[in-house]
């Protein structure tokens, strides 16, 4: 990664311009071309340097259902397992935890009741009990890695 990726990484994380040509407009506060920026993005996400870049959503404000879940699985099925909770497109962010509940993934749904619907499914699917854990209080922490 070199200072270009870093630089972009960086400024970007902190939110994406809104306007008719956005990414030239990013690209222009970054001190390169709009073409370099784009194909940059591609990169980092080609060979994982970046697992995602677009706009995060925030489900329930458009009517949608949010929550957080977790699953306990055994470590010889870990894999396979995620690999079929990560074939929900409602699914995100699915990652490994160092205890019993050890599979913990959001769920983001285009209504509330569509939350139960896909947990039966996941469970169907899988075999394996998923925990849903619904927000009760929502808590801003503006997460930002900078490098």
């Amino acid at each position: 990664m070199d200072d270009i990726d870093r630089r972009i990484i960086n400024r970007l994380q902190g939110g994406f311009p809104i306007c008719e040509h956005p990414y030239r407009e990013a690209a222009r506060e970054l001190g390169i071309g709009e073409e370099e920026l784009i194909e940059r993005l591609e990169k980092m996400l080609e060979d994982r340097r970046l697992s995602r870049f677009g706009p995060m959503y925030h489900a329930e404000k458009l009517g949608g259902g949010l929550s957080l879940c977790a699953m306990a699985i055994p470590e010889e099925k870990f894999d396979t397992v995620a690999e079929q909770v990560n074939t929900f497109p409602e699914v995100a962010h699915n990652y490994a935890r160092d205890h019993q509940l050890n599979m913990w993934f959001v769920l983001a749904t285009e209504t509330p009741e569509r939350i139960g619907e896909v947990l039966e499914e996941i469970e169907r699917v899988t075999g394996y009990r998923v925990y849903n854990m619904p927000k009760l209080e929502e808590f801003y922490v503006g997460l930002r890695f900078e490098l």
